[in-house]
């Protein structure tokens, strides 16, 4: 029921911008893949031609290993979930379900069956009669999920499809998504600017920025080796320290900045007498009153402390102004410094990265 789909060296010109560059990445058959990044990646005209709406400038789009050119959209192998989910008010819930079948020229007892099976699927089995109306966001979504899937796409296309909801249902229609692909085995591409959809859902992540593909990896691998500063910074939060790579040694590197030597790991592509940024994720520093020997340390002075609940975040200021931020699990018996002490932030090589900037392009 679900098919790969290939993109090969895909470019999509608009007059002299190129909104997509060189992109080059084979979804599998029944995968949960997420295209990540800002507005005006490129990541909405991925999803485009995929659909069939565009065809490439250069490059090729196959789905099972059929060449997608010129082929409409209404004859491949995929269904759209927009943004704004497109139901229809004036049609109870069964009907909205069923259009596309209605289309194809399915009876009404056909297409009714098909919508029931479909609405235990999606955890709506008694509202096949209600009016659009009558549901809640998340009801909604899962009734735009319901008719995508009712015309048995091997493909499934989402552009943003949860952005317009409230942050804890959002979060429960996550887990919704992530359920409902796995039931049906159908290949689900996710379109998003939402670090925590993508990590959340996905089984492999694509990271873009200005039409480039920066890296594909799964999300453990997207945030833990991020291939670039751009990933690093885009997916996540960290603290950065501008410097260059001065020596290498056990593959371990001494990287040279306004605050003195770190010690750090190397990222793909960089090499001794490098200009770049070193990043650490605030989870992975800590304050303290004496540092550990082995750890980088620079000293602070704390200046706000964000409770989140079940974390911390501490915020601190360096001698040259600059705020750094530290994430510590909420503990009672080791309460945060307070406002104004002068402490330590430190952390280990091995959480530590040095990193070049993102591939760049955008341009044709």
């Amino acid at each position: 029921m679900s098919e790969d789909v290939q993109l090969s060296k895909v470019c999509m010109d608009f007059g002299k911008f190129r909104a997509v560059n060189n992109v080059d990445v084979t979804i599998k058959a029944g995968e949960f893949f997420s295209f990540l990044g800002p507005s005006g990646c490129g990541k909405t005209t991925i999803l485009r031609l995929i659909s069939g709406f565009m065809d490439p400038t250069a490059g090729a789009v196959k789905i099972g290993g059929k060449d997608m050119m010129g082929i409409r959209p209404n004859l491949r192998p995929t269904a759209l979930i927009f943004q704004n989910l497109a139901l229809f008010p004036l049609m109870p819930v069964w009907e909205n379900i069923s259009f596309g079948l209605e289309v194809r020229g399915a009876d009404k007892d056909t297409r009714r069956a098909k919508a029931e099976e479909l609405l235990k699927l999606v955890d709506l089995h008694d509202s096949a009669d209600k009016r659009i109306s009558q549901l809640s966001g998340g009801q909604k979504q899962r009734v735009a999920i319901a008719r995508a899937l009712a015309v048995e796409p091997k493909v499934m296309l989402l552009d943003e499809p949860l952005s317009a909801l409230d942050l804890k249902l959002r979060q429960h229609m996550r887990a919704e998504l992530r359920a409902i692909q796995k039931r049906t085995g159908v290949t689900f591409i996710y379109i998003t600017h939402d670090q925590g959809e993508a990590l959340a859902m996905s089984d492999r992540v694509g990271v873009m920025s200005q039409g480039i593909l920066q890296q594909v990896g799964t999300p453990m691998e997207i945030y833990n080796n991020p291939a670039n500063g751009f990933v690093a910074s885009f997916v996540g939060e960290n603290n950065i320290f501008a410097g260059k790579v001065k020596s290498v040694k056990a593959g371990v590197a001494d990287f040279g900045t306004t605050y003195g030597n770190f010690s750090t790991k190397l990222g793909p592509g960089v090499k001794i007498g490098d200009t770049a940024k070193l990043y650490v994720r605030p989870e992975h520093c800590s304050l303290q009153r004496t540092v550990a020997k082995n750890d980088n340390s620079i000293p602070v002075e704390t200046s706000e402390v964000a409770f989140e609940g079940n974390f911390v975040n501490v915020f601190v200021r360096d001698s040259f102004g600059t705020i750094h931020m530290v994430q510590a699990q909420n503990d009672p018996n080791q309460p945060p410094p307070v406002l104004g002490a002068k402490v330590n932030m430190a952390f280990a090589a091995e959480n530590a990265v040095v990193l070049s900037d993102a591939v760049t392009g955008g341009h044709g």
